[in-house]
């Protein structure tokens, strides 16, 4: 497997990688608590990842209070064309009565719609920076023998009109960007050059002589669907939106099977038709999600604002009738009865809520 491995690093190394504004918050927060609690001036700060990778954060500005502190990092989204490159996330921290607290500041959203993994009302820092967060508390309050009780004050200077660029406004999200990233890592966006890896690990496969691959949308669900089916990293292919520059490839050069797994969100808009399951690019279309609902004689589900609550509206079956529906979609596309093709939807948590095709 030794060329295979090699091949599959030089497709990682040929874009440079960036940090999520989760990440930078986490990083931020980190700097903030040493230079309260440890009444030091730092210039760097390391995190550790989900993943285990360790960055160095360069320290961009700080302020200090009586009782709190703010530090600001720049976010570096790598080769990435992503919208907060450049960006600073401020995090500022000071003692609460009980437990850590959040607060959204200058430039971060509140959300304001169900559906979001975060509840309406709060704001928009998502559940895996936020556990980021206080893991840090965590730590620095042992370190410094102190309680772990912080409010912690995420701000982006500028979010709010940087937040028109991206989806938010439609999602629910009022006012500024969101606090994101479930591996603190941004992979580099250039259409061409991860589509162009998504053929390298399909050509990798076939040299292997693998007779089953998968492409997933996102680590979550790569995870599970590579358990689930008991596939080795070489049949895993880094999919990410672009399914349909994985299938075109892959009508080209077959593969005996082929697993497509992914969130509610973006299963629901490849069963509707769609080849590039990017927010920027595809949305779900509701009227036909509804359409199926009414024609399976589930809920009504025309007030939804995420297909997740549509999900929580339909009920557990409307899974299945997506997943079912995305399946219909790629044997469309695929046009090709010897490519046995499974469809496997896991909710956040990493279970799985449908599966066909298996």
């Amino acid at each position: 497997m030794s060329i295979i491995k090699t091949m599959k690093e030089k497709i990682d190394q040929t874009l440079r990688r960036g940090w999520t504004t989760g990440a930078c918050a986490s990083a931020a927060v980190k700097a903030a608590l040493e230079m309260l609690w440890g009444d030091e001036v730092l210039t760097t700060v390391s995190v550790i990842l989900p993943r285990g990778e360790a960055p160095i954060f360069d320290l961009e500005c700080y302020k200090r209070g009586s009782d709190w502190v703010e530090v600001g990092i720049k976010k570096d989204a790598g080769d990435d064309p992503d919208v907060t490159h450049g960006c600073i996330v401020n995090a500022r921290v000071s003692e609460s009565v009980s437990g850590v607290i959040f607060v959204g500041g200058e430039g971060v959203g509140k959300v304001t719609k169900p559906g979001l993994p975060i509840g309406v009302g709060e704001p928009a820092i998502n559940p895996m920076p936020r556990k980021m967060m206080i893991n840090l508390v965590n730590e620095m309050a042992l370190k410094y023998k102190k309680n772990a009780n912080i409010q912690i004050t995420i701000s982006i200077p500028g979010g709010a009109d940087l937040a028109k660029k991206t989806w938010n406004p439609r999602l629910g999200i009022k006012g500024g960007l969101s606090i994101l990233g479930t591996t603190g890592i941004v992979k580099p966006y250039s259409c061409s050059a991860w589509i162009a890896s998504i053929h390298r690990g399909i050509d990798v496969a076939r040299a292997a002589n693998l007779k089953h691959v998968a492409g997933c949308t996102g680590s979550t669900s790569e995870a599970t669907v590579q358990k689930v089916l008991g596939l080795s990293d070489y049949a895993m292919l880094d999919m990410g939106d672009f399914v349909g520059g994985m299938i075109k490839y892959l009508k080209k050069f077959p593969i005996d099977r082929v697993s497509i797994g992914g969130g509610i969100g973006k299963i629901t808009k490849l069963a509707f038709g769609a080849i590039d399951l990017h927010s920027k690019r595809s949305q779900v279309d509701f009227s036909k999600l509804n359409s199926l609902c009414v024609s399976a004689g589930l809920a009504d589900v025309s007030s939804a604002n995420t297909a997740l609550e549509a999900l929580s509206i339909a009920g557990p079956k409307l899974a299945t009738l997506v997943a079912e529906k995305a399946l219909d979609s790629l044997t469309f596309m695929v046009k090709n009865d010897n490519i046995q093709i499974s469809v496997i939807i896991v909710n956040r948590s990493g279970s799985v809520i449908a599966k066909v095709g298996i």
